[in-house]
């Protein structure tokens, strides 16, 4: 993903939240990714890096929300700006013969379950579904060219967590994600697998 940001000067690349503002970075991550993040920026700051009729401009809000959404997409929700990102493409009709194909040797057997649990990701992102997981005994059969295929279609609302990730005790950098994808090479003890499924399982994050 190339870095891009807004100039310093536009007010689109702050939010006023209540009291605080707030600028809009990337911020970089292990796996060479950039996520898209909202920074504390105090109103000093602010003085510095725009004119005060810039800054007259900054969108106010009462507060933030996450409500995933791919069909009807918000970025802001009554007076609350919501943190799921918006996807990055716009679907048009024409073939997907090869994805089905790929998707078709990925599930096998279990293909149709496999189209079901992705037109539920995509129609009702908010509906909870089980953790999905992919098994072979074989190296190379696609597996982390799936999740590869996730991240395009899903975006910034899906990252890659690994050991480092799940023993830590804050989830502030991917409670607001419609996926986490975990490679199996990235754990490596059995209290990671337990996390992971008490994390699905829990009513709060």
């Amino acid at each position: 993903m190339p870095v891009t940001n807004f100039p310093l000067s536009a007010p689109e690349s702050y939010i006023r939240v209540q009291t605080n503002y707030y600028k809009k970075c990337l911020q970089p991550t292990i796996q060479g990714e950039y996520i898209e993040v909202w920074m504390p920026w105090t109103a000093e700051m602010l003085k510095q890096d725009m004119s005060r009729s810039a800054i007259k401009r900054i969108p106010k809000f009462d507060g933030f929300s996450c409500v995933p959404s791919h069909l009807h997409y918000q970025e802001t929700i009554g007076n609350f700006y919501n943190l799921y990102q918006r996807l990055e493409w716009n679907p048009e009709v024409g073939s997907c013969a090869n994805i089905l194909g790929f998707l078709q040797h990925i599930f096998k057997e279990q293909y149709e379950l496999g189209l079901d649990y992705l037109h539920l990701l995509y129609t009702k992102p908010t509906q909870k579904l089980p953790v999905l997981c992919l098994v072979s005994r074989e190296r190379k059969t696609g597996k982390t060219t799936f999740l590869n295929l996730l991240k395009l279609i899903f975006g910034k609302n899906m990252t890659f967590n690994g050991n480092s990730d799940f023993r830590s005790q804050f989830n502030s950098d991917w409670m607001n994600m419609l996926l986490i994808a975990v490679d199996e090479v990235l754990l490596d003890r059995r209290e990671d697998s337990e996390k992971i499924k008490n994390l699905s399982t829990a009513r709060t994050s």
